[in-house]
């Protein structure tokens, strides 16, 4: 049996003959994520599977507390380490385990690699992050949207008129001015998601196209995933 998970599973959880797939889509806001994520599971669900949609800060438990945390603008790097891992761990247990034996396709728009990259921006070490995670199940197939930081610039501003806070790492000092952190932020984050491109096996997708193209070449991939499952 191949390895399910990173590190250690979580307690008292056995999908060693779980029939589901799990396929993450990452990429920065602004990158076409969440629209891939619409259009792929409008596509599986024509082609008869069940698919489940996930994505961290959902969970029922904490993501409410996480996101007023945040809106204080002051969380310490760990806090927030701490907070997301406790959000993705609530998910994995009770949404996207039960659906991978239930045997559905989940979605999810981003994962612990997303988590990950902010904090290693943030100074955090690798060792503790991956011992962190380590309970992540592994994905049986992962995109990167690489987005160049000038266009997801335009399109965030074009979607809400300004800037994430958090999006654009004000809380490092890189710049006092939001652009120009946003914009050196953005190149950080993309320098680590490549950095684990071969450790994670990640799938890296030119987030700069026109959208059906990107469409047709996360199906094809997909495609060749579930026939392989299907022989």
């Amino acid at each position: 049996m191949s390895q399910l998970y990173y590190g250690e599973s979580l307690p008292n959880v056995d999908i060693s003959n779980h029939l589901g797939k799990l396929i993450v889509i990452e990429g920065a806001d602004g990158s076409g994520r969440s629209t891939q994520i619409q259009k792929i599971t409008h596509w599986l669900e024509q082609k008869g599977y069940y698919v489940v949609n996930v994505g961290i800060k959902r969970s029922t438990l904490v993501a409410e507390e996480l996101s007023l945390a945040q809106e204080s603008n002051n969380l310490t790097t760990t806090t927030m380490s701490l907070f997301y891992a406790t959000d993705f761990a609530d998910q994995l247990e009770n949404k996207i385990i039960p659906a991978l034996i239930a045997g559905a396709i989940v979605l999810c728009d981003r994962y612990i690699y997303t988590l990950m990259a902010r904090d290693l921006v943030r100074g955090a070490k690798k060792e503790w992050l991956e011992e962190l995670f380590g309970f992540a199940l592994i994905p049986d197939m992962v995109f990167y949207l690489q987005t160049s930081p000038n266009i997801l610039v335009e399109r965030n501003l074009e979607k809400s008129n300004t800037l994430n806070y958090w999006e654009s790492g004000m809380d490092l000092g890189i710049s006092n001015f939001i652009f120009d952190s946003f914009i050196i932020y953005q190149k950080l984050i993309t320098k680590e998601f490549l950095r684990m491109k071969h450790q994670y096996n990640f799938h890296i997708i030119n987030g700069n196209r026109p959208i059906k193209t990107i469409t047709k070449n996360i199906q094809a991939k997909l495609e060749h995933l579930l026939e392989v499952n299907h022989d």
